[in-house]
């Protein structure tokens, strides 16, 4: 199978490239025009909708194309200018490639396309237990990934299976949110955020590329919620992660001390927002999880840090 892949470079990326190399796949990363490694890839700069069309000539087409393209949610403060970023970079990544892969003649090979998005669609939702068929939510996450979702429409309209992946918090030792935290609990000094009943759907980065792959080989249209099928409130989450590096987390971390840090609007969205999402579709398509709950998951994680 020959996959395209934008977004190649970060977490969920890099491991999906080298699990579609391992199991025979034939990659094709969308790399910045910058780059200077471009051999068996295409260069592109979706800010300005640019793609190389000798590249895209030379390939030829696709069975699938992966889209993971998008500034980080959690790198920097949310200012204006970093909130217009991470909605117009993923807008325009993914309106760029829906434009160009229908546009060039290359897209009619792309049987399926699997466009990232996140489980923020929800919301903030308390104890609601959330599956697909859950309506949106309010906040500026909710309103990026209905913009995000919603630039895959050329492609629906064209015929092509879109899949929309909701991921949740991905659990890796490499990279994300529990990289972040694993100093702190290594040391003792993590803790709950809040009250800690607020709910989690968190992921195995393993998990997130196996269930990348399985839509790759059973293709779907619409949202997929990528989580584990057991959410965990932030309460439940501390204390497997404190029992899993052995350490106490008797710590509680205020919300002020939270809002004074990152933003009163990052820290409620990213930190205190309540996502009980569980993974309808993949469940009735048949797909089981290795680690299906945030202890297993967090066990992988730890086992498989560098």
């Amino acid at each position: 199978m020959r996959v395209g892949v934008a977004g190649s470079s970060g977490l969920i990326g890099r491991a999906l490239v080298a699990a579609l190399e391992e199991r025979g796949d034939e990659v094709v990363r969308f790399i910045r025009t910058s780059s200077s490694d471009a051999a068996g890839s295409i260069r592109w700069n979706p800010a300005r909708g640019d793609v190389d069309e000798d590249d895209l000539r030379r390939v030829g087409g696709f069975d699938a194309v992966v889209n993971l393209a998008g500034a980080g949610i959690g790198d920097r403060r949310w200012t204006v200018a970093r909130k217009h970023e991470i909605l117009e970079s993923r807008v325009a990544a993914t309106g760029t490639l829906a434009r160009v892969l229908r546009e060039s003649g290359v897209g009619a090979g792309a049987g399926a396309f699997i466009n990232a998005s996140a489980i923020g669609w929800y919301g903030s939702r308390g104890d609601e237990v959330l599956d697909e068929s859950s309506a949106s939510g309010s906040g500026f996450l909710a309103e990026v990934c209905r913009a995000w979702e919603d630039a895959t429409q050329p492609l629906v309209d064209a015929g092509t299976t879109v899949a929309h992946l909701r991921t949740g918090i991905v659990l890796s030792a490499r990279g994300g949110a529990l990289r972040q935290q694993l100093g702190l609990f290594r040391f003792g000094l993590g803790g709950r955020y809040g009250s800690g009943r607020q709910w989690m759907s968190p992921v195995s980065l393993f998990d997130e590329v196996r269930a990348v792959l399985f839509l790759l080989d059973h293709p779907v249209s619409g949202p997929v919620n990528a989580v584990a099928p057991s959410p965990v409130t932030n309460r439940e989450f501390t204390k497997v992660l404190a029992s899993a590096v052995r350490r106490p987390a008797i710590f509680a971390v205020p919300q002020f001390a939270l809002d004074l840090a990152l933003g009163s609007e990052m820290a409620t969205e990213l930190v205190f927002a309540s996502q009980r999402v569980v993974p309808g579709v993949l469940a009735s398509a048949g797909f089981t999880f290795e680690h299906p709950d945030a202890a297993s998951a967090v066990a992988w994680a730890l086992s498989a840090a560098p």
